[in-house]
């Protein structure tokens, strides 16, 4: 059931989340990095990842492409990803207000050898791309590029992502600072060990997803203009936890919303298997004023099974 509450664009990175309660806090300089227009950011504990048996048996199911690159780009590029990199964030934004393309960024942050990796970029001939002050260098042959923006923080994505992050963080454009909504969703969740954001656009395309059937009916559409952000956390220190929390700012939308959530469980129940129904019986749904909670709890070894289950693989498709 934990993926069915999770499946956005950049979902699936939840499978490096971490088990520790350590909080995976983004620092200003890697916010003003991040363009205005976020419809989700998701942020990772990327250092204890190997401390949660359910973390890494996620992250072998559904290891997303940008994650695996980065993983072999990090090895060739002289950075050693199991003690250097403290954090990792994924941001998808739209590349314009009025627009509905959407780019991805990656961040990183930890204590990086700028030296000794510039150091082997010399050493194999890779030449660097500048954009004002900034030098972005290519990571891997996919076309994967780098930048420091500090010796603490690394951006890296492709060369027009990249250069869209920088313009961000050097006032080009507006950076994710300027974004009231996410900047405020963003206080509810930031000191997990794993957390994710997401804007009007971003909780519009979950719900969707979610819903599935139920969210084919006339009460959701005269709803679904009101959801405003939404936040979720998960915490892997003693089994699994997720906690989602839509924001409708509207106790009506709220109230509707939860109960299109509860039919749509309802219709997974009636196909589901037994390891799918206890799942989908460990989720609790309710509706607060003007925002819907969703709250999921499951032991390691349930989570394990889980994983191999139909409605799991349905979710992620």
């Amino acid at each position: 059931m934990l993926k069915y509450f999770v499946k956005v664009s950049l979902a699936s990175v939840l499978a490096a989340a971490a088990s520790l309660a350590q909080a995976a806090q983004l620092s200003t300089d890697a916010r003003g990095a991040i363009p205005r227009d976020v419809q989700q950011l998701v942020v990772i504990d990327y250092r204890a990842m190997e401390n949660s048996t359910a973390a890494m048996a996620l992250r072998d199911r559904v290891m997303p492409p940008e994650l695996k690159q980065f993983d072999e780009a990090l090895t060739k590029s002289g950075l050693n990803e199991n003690h250097d990199v403290d954090q990792l964030a994924f941001a998808l934004y739209r590349t314009s207000p009025s627009s509905d393309s959407l780019q991805t960024v990656g961040i990183a942050q930890g204590q990086f050898d700028m030296d000794g990796i510039l150091a082997t970029f010399r050493k194999q001939k890779v030449k660097a791309t500048t954009v004002r002050t900034n030098s972005i260098y290519p990571m891997t042959k996919t076309g994967m590029m780098l930048c420091f923006v500090d010796p603490s923080t690394m951006i890296f994505g492709s060369k027009e992502a990249v250069t869209k992050s920088l313009d961000a963080r050097d006032g080009v454009t507006p950076s994710m600072l300027t974004n009231n909504t996410v900047m405020s969703a963003m206080q509810s969740v930031d000191s997990a060990a794993l957390w994710s954001v997401l804007d009007a656009k971003g909780t519009q395309t979950m719900m969707k997803g979610l819903l599935g059937e139920a969210g084919s009916v006339t009460d959701y559409d005269s709803v679904k203009q009101r959801l405003e952000a939404s936040w979720y956390a998960m915490d892997f220190a003693h089994g699994v936890k997720f906690d989602l929390t839509i924001e409708t700012g509207d106790a009506f939308a709220a109230a509707t919303i939860s109960s299109l959530m509860t039919a749509a469980v309802m219709l997974r129940k009636m196909s589901a298997s037994d390891t799918e129904k206890a799942a989908l019986a460990d989720t609790s749904i309710a509706s607060d004023s003007g925002n819907l909670n969703v709250h999921f709890a499951t032991s390691d070894t349930q989570f394990s099974a889980l994983l191999q289950s139909p409605l799991f693989q349905t979710v992620m498709h």
